[in-house]
């Protein structure tokens, strides 16, 4: 069998992508699979999820519904993970708060969500050694609260900068088993996310001019980053934060 001599292919690794039911998740793990990956997938809703493994056809390991803040749902799905080779963890929510309303209450919600799930699942990955030796995490963070200050940001930004910060710890500690740890921030996607009515179309529109190349990302300009990521074109690659943004930062 000829050897395939392309760094940045994911033929033979096996991946788990989070929040895979849609948007940056769904599109991450189809595109692995286009790379040569077999996916594990997980998300909540069970419908939607169906309609990611149909897309991936043989493609899929495995699919797992499980609620990532629910401890009993991550142990299940610790348990019912093969031994993988890179793990994405798209799961995540997103609100525009001004600071004077972010109650604790909300701080704990987006928390919950963005911080929390993805660290203990992490974590017991780590543990539990369903991560191989060279294997590589990608952790979808945000240029909201480490390169962007947007006001009514905070408390969403707050917990991806939290996220960002264990990223780089993690990277640091995981190494020993040559373990990569890395994140992506990008900005803002055009996912289903966004047109939730929070903010308006015509603001969504307008918003997209300040961004240097002139629209917002799509799905899958953050989905190529996570493969490069996982590959092992980014072998001697840990502890960075890949900003994709369009130029929004400079």
């Amino acid at each position: 069998m000829e050897m395939n001599n392309n760094p940045f292919s994911l033929e033979g690794k096996t991946v788990l992508v989070t929040g895979a039911s849609s948007g940056i998740g769904r599109e991450t793990a189809l595109i692995c699979s286009r790379m040569g990956a077999t996916v594990v997938i997980t998300a909540r809703d069970q419908e939607r999820l169906q309609e990611t493994r149909e897309q991936l056809g043989e493609h899929c390991h495995a699919e797992v519904i499980a609620d990532l803040t629910n401890p009993d749902d991550v142990a299940r799905l610790v348990e019912a993970l093969p031994e993988l080779d890179g793990a994405v963890l798209c799961a995540g929510n997103s609100t525009t708060l001004p600071l004077q309303f972010g109650s604790r209450e909300k701080f704990d919600d987006m928390f919950n969500v963005n911080f929390f799930a993805p660290v203990e699942l992490l974590r017991l990955m780590y543990k539990k050694k369903a991560l191989k030796k060279g294997s590589s995490v990608v952790l979808i963070a945000s240029i909201g609260g480490t390169h962007s200050f947007m006001p009514g940001n905070g408390v969403y930004g707050a917990s991806k900068a939290a996220l960002n910060s264990v990223m780089k710890y993690a990277a640091r500690e995981f190494a020993s088993r040559k373990v990569r740890v890395n994140s992506i921030c990008p900005g803002m996607v055009d996912t289903p996310l966004i047109h939730r009515g929070t903010i308006t179309e015509e603001q969504l529109a307008e918003d997209a001019k300040r961004y240097p190349l002139g629209r917002y990302g799509q799905p899958e300009d953050i989905a190529n980053g996570a493969v490069y990521l996982l590959s092992d074109a980014s072998s001697w690659l840990t502890g960075h934060d890949l900003v994709i943004d369009g130029g929004f930062s400079i």
